[in-house]
């Protein structure tokens, strides 16, 4: 009986070790990723990769990082972004939350505070980049609608 408690003790405590490595390994993961990212902002380069994935951008990827200028949350995002644009966008849960994910992986946004079990997300200065990049790409589009000519 003895026998029995000792190895299921020893069984559970395995367990718990294997969880917490598990565990611990993927919020180092996530660390290093992060200063990674930090790293090769630092360095004055943006990742010619992260221009081509972001650059241009998708209509809901630009509002979502437009609206995090200010710390906010998703269902408040897709709010403002109904408001906006006069009910012409409206962003899904599933759209939401995958671009804030890869944002967030990427490095374009930071999460910054839980509030009411709701994740707040702010742009950082990767996101803010990326993001003047979007917004001049689209001032030319428009002046060359208008028949203006950019000259740089």
């Amino acid at each position: 009986m003895y026998a029995l408690l000792f190895a299921l003790n020893i069984f559970i405590l395995i367990l718990c070790k294997i969880f917490i490595d598990i565990y611990i390994e993927s919020r180092y993961n996530h660390y290093i990723e992060v200063r990674y990212i930090e790293i090769k902002y630092i360095r004055g380069h943006m990742d010619n990769k992260l221009k081509r994935i972001y650059v241009p951008m998708t209509e809901s990827g630009f509002y979502i990082l437009f609206c995090l200028q200010q710390p906010q949350h998703g269902y408040g995002i897709s709010q403002q972004v109904q408001r906006m644009t006069g009910g012409e966008l409206i962003i899904s849960a599933g759209t939401m939350y995958g671009t804030l994910s890869k944002m967030e992986k990427d490095g374009l946004i930071v999460f910054e505070r839980e509030e009411e079990k709701r994740k707040l997300y702010q742009i950082t200065e990767l996101g803010k980049e990326v993001l003047q990049l979007e917004m001049k790409r689209i001032e030319r589009l428009y002046k060359n609608s208008k028949g203006e000519e950019i000259h740089e």
